[in-house]
């Protein structure tokens, strides 16, 4: 998207919480990855329509993201697995000053491994990935068998500031990881069970929902 069109949408999103604020300004001086803001306004508009009761998100970091879906759907529990500790910490920081924070819980561990223990939190109406970029896929795969029967997935970081469009990248690990995106993508869109739509706001957000499913 024109930058000039990217900062215009952003000048007419409204004044967040002052603890949303100061998360905001936390991950630009730590270089914590949270979604950027156009991203996710438009994530939180889709779940206002879709008002999913539990949603099960890949990836806490500092608990950005989680707040702001309770926020946006107050009715709703969020389930978040986390591997990084530090991350962790940070976002119970974060969940204990918040007022509705008793709606999120965290899980400490690699979401690779963790799978097993969705089962009693289960089922999820909503899947937000966005952890490690090459592992969305198995992401995917592993927990969408958790999803309730209108479920959609909403996946992040899926243009990876453009570079899923150039056709060659210098950098081998940058490389990789999107080469991994493209296929990613490539392998959403032709999905037998889901249809897909990719965003370009934020850093690109890939919404899926099963196929021949309706909210009616």
């Amino acid at each position: 998207m024109n930058q000039n069109v990217q900062d215009y949408i952003e000048s007419l999103i409204l004044t967040r919480s002052e603890l949303v604020t100061e998360m905001e300004n936390y991950a630009a001086d730590h270089n914590v990855p949270i979604m950027e803001l156009a991203g996710i306004e438009t994530m939180l508009q889709l779940l206002r329509i879709q008002q999913p009761k539990r949603i099960l998100e890949i990836g806490t970091a500092i608990g950005y993201s989680a707040i702001r879906m309770v926020e946006a759907v107050p009715r709703s529990e969020v389930i978040s697995i986390e591997r990084d500790t530090e991350r962790l910490e940070k976002a119970k920081e974060n969940l204990s000053r918040f007022h509705n924070g008793s709606r999120i819980k965290i899980i400490h561990g690699d979401a690779l491994e963790v799978v097993k223990q969705m089962e009693i939190y289960g089922p999820f109406d909503a899947l937000f990935i966005d952890a490690a970029k090459g592992q969305y896929q198995k992401f995917f795969d592993l927990y969408t068998p958790y999803l309730s029967e209108e479920g959609v997935v909403y996946s992040d970081n899926v243009l990876f500031k453009g570079m899923v469009a150039e056709s060659a990248i210098d950098n081998k690990r940058i490389s990789k990881m999107v080469n991994k995106l493209k296929d990613y993508n490539q392998w959403l869109m032709n999905h037998k069970d889901y249809q897909t739509a990719i965003l370009p706001v934020g850093d690109g957000l890939a919404v899926s929902k099963k196929r021949g499913v309706s909210f009616e």
